[in-house]
């Protein structure tokens, strides 16, 4: 355990007034000043019911304190907190006067981060904390849990002995070429490689699932004013978020509504119509709707679908300087006033939804798309949360295995096997801060709030 000599404390519930306010210490001084404030003899998990006091003898509030010694605490140093009234003037003369006895106020993230510097934690249960915290939905919040409890960093460490026991072999290959068998040739590497391979693939699908519940998905409405852009948002979040009227150029500006589609979080953003316009107003809206169609995951290019234009000709006519994205959806918006039904087309290039958002035509086809087109499962058992990193981290992974799949499939090169074996698991390592920069720890941290 690495203890730190600075003793950190901040206030843990949110800033504000309510019934009860906590404030945590941590650090080797966290007995002594805690003792100094309330009184509390310092037994241990004890909840203690008293006054606390400054250094004047003054009272300041009354309320619990609890002492947990390291290196059974969460942060795995001596932890020392406080409940009193949750006021904030009352927080903050706490934390002044622990601030007076000798503690520091912690950095975003710090409690956190002595939980893993003191393998209390690894990294992915550390970032499963904040997860859990700013889970937006309930499936979100339980994959955090889980996470959390170990399950995701659980299926990786398995992953890395299958790698070390896999790494061993190709390494004892390479280290007696003068045996009789080929042990490169036999067949075993070459199974073992299958059958981690597969392990990761199944643990990257459950992750993609984690992550697209933890971050949800990016969609952009685009399109002409009065294509219907407005009502379509309003018909996804069951609600009148945006005004909607003949007028073109209503939408002046970007509205952006979060809705949950089977647990599925999708930030829906509404853009203004994109046209050439001299109002000085609706220009700073096109551009902030321009920069939104650059940074989706998914756009949905509506149309009026009593216009003749095809997806190709639509794109040119509004964005005549950027090439077509692939992650495009072509919606043929107000098919009620066409007499056309609603449905889901896949051509060679673009897929194409009819649908009338007023009516409500065809609703539930498009939210059945926006999950599918981002492969989201809602009954995939035994999910995680999981972040880009560790997606980025998996893939790296999976890459450097399937290389190292090809160099003993066409050059039973050994060697390289081993490096391409050495690489994957350094991958799968930054997930869990086994290896892992200073620098990326640093980030992660800092993103945490103040008091975890």
């Amino acid at each position: 355990m690495q203890t730190s000599n600075t003793t950190i404390c901040a206030q843990t519930t949110p800033p504000g007034s309510g019934g009860v306010g906590i404030i945590r210490l941590s650090g080797p001084q966290a007995l002594s000043i805690g003792q100094q404030l309330s009184r509390n003899q310092g037994q241990a998990r004890h909840a203690h019911y008293g006054p606390f006091f400054d250094g004047q003898g003054q009272q300041i509030d009354a309320g619990i304190s609890i002492y947990f010694p390291g290196p059974d605490s969460f942060t795995g140093e001596d932890v020392f907190e406080f409940q009193g009234h949750g006021g904030q003037v009352v927080m903050d003369m706490l934390l002044r006067e622990l601030a007076t006895l000798g503690a520091v106020l912690a950095r975003p993230g710090e409690f956190s981060e002595r939980a893993f510097v003191n393998d209390k934690l690894d990294l992915a249960q550390a970032e499963s904390i904040a997860d859990l915290i700013n889970a937006s939905s309930e499936q979100a919040a339980r994959n955090a849990l889980r996470s959390l409890q170990g399950d995701f960093s659980r299926q990786v460490e398995a992953l890395v002995e299958q790698l070390i026991h896999l790494r061993l072999y190709v390494e004892a290959a390479i280290d007696f070429p003068e045996e009789e068998i080929d042990f490169l040739a036999d067949g075993k590497v070459a199974n073992l490689l299958h059958e981690v391979s597969q392990q990761l693939a199944q643990v990257l699908q459950v992750a993609q699932q984690g992550s697209l519940l933890q971050e949800g998905m990016q969609v952009v409405i685009a399109g002409a004013p009065n294509a219907g852009k407005s009502s379509l948002l309003n018909a996804l979040a069951g609600q009148d978020r945006a005004i909607v009227t003949d007028i073109a150029g209503t939408t002046r500006d970007i509205l952006k509504e979060t809705i949950h589609i089977d647990g599925l979080p999708l930030h829906i953003i509404d853009t203004a119509g994109l046209r050439e316009s001299p109002d000085q107003v609706e220009q700073i809206g096109i551009e902030r709707a321009l920069k939104a169609i650059a940074d989706a995951d998914q756009i949905l290019l509506l149309q009026d679908a009593q216009e003749k234009d095809t997806p190709a000709q639509l794109w040119q006519r509004l964005m005549p300087e950027q090439a077509m994205p692939a992650h495009i959806t072509w919606v043929r918006n107000k098919i009620d006033l066409t007499g056309e039904q609603p449905c889901v087309s896949s051509g060679d290039a673009i897929t194409c939804l009819q649908i009338s958002a007023k009516q409500g035509l065809g609703m539930d086809k498009m939210r059945q798309y926006l999950k599918d087109c981002v492969g989201y499962n809602s009954t995939l058992e035994g999910g995680f949360s999981a972040r880009r990193r560790h997606l980025d981290a998996l893939q790296r992974a999976q890459a450097y295995l399937q290389t190292g799949a090809d160099q003993l499939a066409y050059s039973a090169a050994g060697e390289l096997l081993a490096e391409d074996l050495r690489q994957a698991q350094e991958c799968l390592s930054e997930i869990t801060g086994q290896f892992t920069s200073d620098d990326l720890l640093g980030r992660i941290f800092s993103s945490f709030c103040i008091g975890k």
